[in-house]
């Protein structure tokens, strides 16, 4: 489901595809409408949302919780074969990364299983 929500448009607040996402609105999306699961609604709740997963150990549908300086600045929901989907800036859009990608592997990220 959320590999079908790329190209939505980013926007601060956002929890709908009609609306757009944010980071934290796209994961709450996602969980709400795929599994019934209400997700927090901040990247700081979702920071101790569900269980710690070592990265040897992540699936679909897992969180890349995204850190610096030791708060929570962004996350994304993982689809497999490294990769997953996050909603990143403003002006942006929903996109799929690789977690291996220049950027993204010099970011402290946490795996979270809701």
């Amino acid at each position: 489901m959320a590999i079908g929500l790329v190209g939505t448009p980013y926007r601060y607040g956002g929890n709908t595809p009609a609306t757009g996402f944010d980071c934290s609105g796209l994961i709450r999306y996602v969980y709400k409408e795929r599994a019934g699961v209400p997700a927090p609604r901040s990247v700081a709740a979702l920071v101790n949302w569900g269980q710690s997963v070592s990265a040897e150990s992540i699936r679909t549908g897992d969180l890349a919780i995204f850190t610096q300086g030791g708060r929570a600045t962004h996350a994304g929901i993982y689809v497999g074969q490294g990769r997953f989907v996050h909603a990143p800036s403003t002006g942006g859009e929903v996109r799929l990364d690789q977690l291996n990608s220049k950027y993204w592997a010099s970011q402290q990220v946490a795996f979270r299983r809701p």
